[in-house]
């Protein structure tokens, strides 16, 4: 019997492997171009850098600052989604800063459910989204987000409706890590109108809010009327501001939710660095053409990635949104899974992705680019895949003799 009883609930990190023989790979001085990881590769924009080094000289903002976020900031994200969404938020009760939607999700579940509770995830998924419930005791209820999916609403509630207890929480998220699925607000005005029968909370992670393309607006869950009765949105600066390892967050709407992670936070830390907070108030009130310009990089690359793997033969539909690409394995290939072609295309074509079944079952069959290299390394890449394609195991009798050879 282990010491770590609730660690020893997680399973090993399906990551971990292929990120092993990455790095080995490069010790030996092999070139590994890296599009696993969503981590953005531009800098953050000069004037919110400029505010940062300004705050962090004044001696005052060095102190421990407020767990919740200071108000300047809580204020900024309401003018925000005034702006942007039209929604209406009270920046003292449906407003918490967190350090990145990551551990405020993490810490409203842990808050708010444990043993006995049941919460409903959509798979393939963000790991935290299933492991916050993993991690809390909570049983954790999944529906598959499947490719070309129309009918997602209706299994998420039939799946809602056959479990006993019903899950205490619904956690959502779209435009969508790791298939890049999007929806439309009828399908959130269904989610609200259902979690307000059901008498069931929501939360909707909207990491990818402002990098929709080819004229798709991500919505906010939060535009529904009656949508702050039943849940929250977790909206980060991360990806729409190039401010990745800043780790700022913010759980918005429902009061009793925000009143539920406010209170547990105030136990667990002191709040992000005040210098840090107060460059966020300006990221958020300052000139919003980076933003356009960020989502106008991500397009592009998107473009070049997906003709790069068109030219290797290798077809895959276009993303409306999101930092991702999200491509079917080549049928001479699937026979492998998604584990072993991606340590075959690192091993062959010295190109890093994240393995499907790292996002849950429902992610076998599938790789995740990430579109964070330039267009030369990007274009480099798909090179390198097309003669990866001609040369190895190209056949699918080939690639079931690799896949029975490792199992």
């Amino acid at each position: 019997m282990s010491d770590f009883p609730r660690i020893d609930r997680l399973p090993p990190y399906v990551f971990g492997e292929v990120n092993d023989l990455k790095m080995k790979a490069r010790r030996r001085g092999e070139d590994i171009i890296d599009l696993g990881m969503g981590n953005p590769d531009q800098p953050t924009p000069q004037h919110i850098v400029d505010k940062l080094i300004e705050a962090a000289a004044k001696g005052r903002n060095n102190r421990y600052s407020v767990s919740r976020g200071i108000p300047n900031l809580r204020r900024a994200i309401a003018e925000h989604y005034e702006e942007r969404y039209g929604v209406l938020l009270d920046a003292e009760s449906e407003a918490i800063a967190t350090m990145g939607a990551k551990e405020g999700l993490f810490h409203l579940i842990l808050a708010a459910t444990g043993p006995g509770d049941a919460v409903l995830v959509p798979t393939p998924n963000y790991p935290i989204h299933s492991y916050a419930a993993v991690i809390a005791g909570a049983e954790l209820v999944t529906v598959p987000l499947l490719e070309g999916d129309d009918d997602f609403f209706d299994r998420l509630k039939n799946a809602f409706e056959r479990h006993w207890p019903r899950p205490k929480f619904v956690i959502l998220s779209f435009p969508n890590n790791p298939t890049t699925k999007v929806v439309d607000l009828d399908f959130f005005e269904r989610v609200v109108r259902f979690a307000t029968d059901q008498k069931t909370w929501v939360i909707h992670d909207f990491a990818y809010a402002d990098l929709g393309f080819d004229g798709f607006v991500p919505k906010s869950f939060l535009q529904v009327p009656g949508a702050k009765k039943v849940g929250v949105e977790f909206y980060s600066l991360s990806k729409s501001f190039n401010m990745p390892g800043w780790r700022v967050a913010f759980c918005l709407g429902n009061p009793e939710l925000v009143a539920v992670l406010g209170r547990l936070k105030s136990y667990i830390d002191y709040g992000i660095y005040q210098p840090v907070q107060i460059a966020a108030t300006i990221a958020l009130r300052g000139p919003k053409e980076c933003m356009t310009e960020i989502c106008d990089l991500y397009r592009h690359r998107r473009d070049v990635l997906i003709q790069g793997l068109a030219r290797a033969g290798w077809i895959v539909e276009p993303p409306k949104a999101t930092m991702f690409v999200w491509a079917p394995i080549p049928a001479q290939y699937r026979a492998l899974g998604s584990v072993e072609f991606a340590k075959l295309m690192l091993r062959e074509a010295k190109v890093a992705v994240s393995p499907g079944v790292g996002f849950g079952p429902d992610g076998e069959g599938f790789v995740r680019f990430a579109l964070v290299e330039n267009d030369q390394r990007t274009r480099q890449a798909t090179r390198s895949i097309k003669a990866m394609f001609s040369g190895t195991a190209a056949t699918e009798g080939e690639a079931t003799a690799v896949a029975e050879a490792h199992t």
